[in-house]
């Protein structure tokens, strides 16, 4: 019998996903493992794995099309089985084939003796917006895959030639045009909406962490050692975050429905920037977590959500977040907040500054701190204390460890 490939569910709340783009091409042999086709839903994109080997593949949803997760979207079988009788493919809308076809414009077709492109959806996009075909694009991903960098050096390395081959006054060129979909277009919602929905308002402080870092080295070797981990300013300040919330639970809320919902339980949300936008893995029941453990799990779950390994239903759910722009080097800005939590901290990179102490300077590091809260569940002043809170666990960090 064929092997059925459905469409998962990636989360609870998942009504429909959709094929972006099929890896492999109907009647191709298959082996298990092999990356079938990308997916995506509101929250999240990935690559399907083959379940099983097969000398056929029978797509049965069309690039592009969306439906509810448990519908069989190919099968992988041998040319003697009836493939094709278990269920006939889903067939485009009238009215949305022609939509569907504009939004994802069929690949063009292989020629005799060549491998299928494996490009990425939105590099593939990108590259069509350009004129650039994939199969001119030398990929430099896993597997020889198009990534989205190979498209934009081969877009410059295209314009460079224009530029030597037509006369200076002879070029004009096209604004680029890039599709809004998947991961990008659910972001750009989300924001909007939120920003919209909300009393947004964010207040800044600089927290002293110079012992902090003190701290972190002092116990290095020893945490390496002993819980074969390490502990970095994320760590530290979630745990800061965590303590505060517990000293001021009306940050951890949200406005719903007119009314305002205060949490028992802290459910932190680490803003992860991943290749096609942000998301957000949850530490569920943070309060009860240690800071090793609270380490370990922040670690494992921000690397399963860049890897695209993270399961939807740990990506939902979080009542206070943190962002952090600090690889970035950026000091304060303005996080927007994740619907419908009352709080988000964004917090900057460390830099060295000349400080009083006294009537003495000193060099200390000191930490930017940006908190957007709504401005319908709590007023200036509780918000600033819980700022103040987390300043005041992270200038004393070993109260942090008692």
């Amino acid at each position: 019998m064929p092997v059925e490939v459905i469409m998962p569910k990636l989360g609870m709340a998942m009504k429909e996903g959709t094929v972006s783009q099929w890896n492999k091409t109907e009647g191709e042999a298959v082996k298990k493992g092999d990356p079938i086709a990308s997916i995506s839903s509101e929250k999240i994109e990935m690559e399907i794995e083959s379940p099983a080997d097969g000398s056929v593949l029978k797509i049965n949803v069309p690039e592009g099309k969306g439906v509810p997760p448990g519908t069989v979207i190919c099968y992988i079988g041998n040319p003697d089985e009836e493939v094709a009788a278990t269920a006939a493919p889903v067939q485009e809308e009238k009215g949305q084939k022609e939509e569907i076809q504009a939004a994802h414009p069929a690949p063009p077709p292989k020629k005799p003796g060549k491998a299928r492109v494996k490009i990425s959806p939105v590099a593939r996009k990108m590259a069509e917006a350009s004129g650039i075909k994939p199969e001119d694009i030398i990929g430099t991903g896993p597997g020889g895959r198009i990534t989205k960098e190979d498209v934009e050096q081969a877009i410059a390395s295209a314009k460079e030639s224009r530029k030597q081959d037509i006369p200076v006054q002879a070029v004009a060129e096209e604004p680029q045009r890039i599709p809004v979909s998947g991961m990008r277009k659910v972001i750009a919602e989300r924001m909007h909406a939120s920003l919209q929905s909300a009393a947004q308002l964010t207040i800044t402080m600089k927290a002293d962490v110079t012992e902090l870092l003190a701290l972190k080295t002092q116990v290095k070797e020893t945490i390496a050692k002993r819980y074969d981990s390490k502990l970095t300013i994320t760590d530290f300040t979630a745990r800061a975050v965590i303590l505060a919330l517990k000293n001021h639970p009306e940050m951890n809320s949200a406005f719903l429905d007119d009314t305002i919902v205060t949490y028992p339980e802290i459910h932190l949300g680490i803003a992860t920037a991943v290749e096609k936008g942000l998301i957000v893995p949850v530490i569920r029941n943070a309060e009860s977590k240690s800071l090793i453990d609270l380490a370990k799990e922040i670690k494992e779950k921000t690397a399963a959500a860049r890897s695209g390994k993270l399961p939807a239903d740990e990506m939902q759910g979080s009542t206070f977040t943190i962002s952090s722009l600090g690889a970035s080097g950026v000091e304060f800005f303005t996080p927007i907040l994740n619907p419908p939590e009352a709080g988000i901290l964004g917090v900057g990179v460390v830099s060295d500054e000349a400080v009083f102490i006294g009537d003495k300077i000193e060099k200390r590091s000191r930490l930017p701190l940006s908190l957007t809260f709504d401005h319908r569940v709590l007023d200036g002043a509780p918000a600033a204390a819980f700022l103040q809170t987390v300043k005041q666990y992270l200038e004393e960090p070993v109260t942090m460890l008692l």
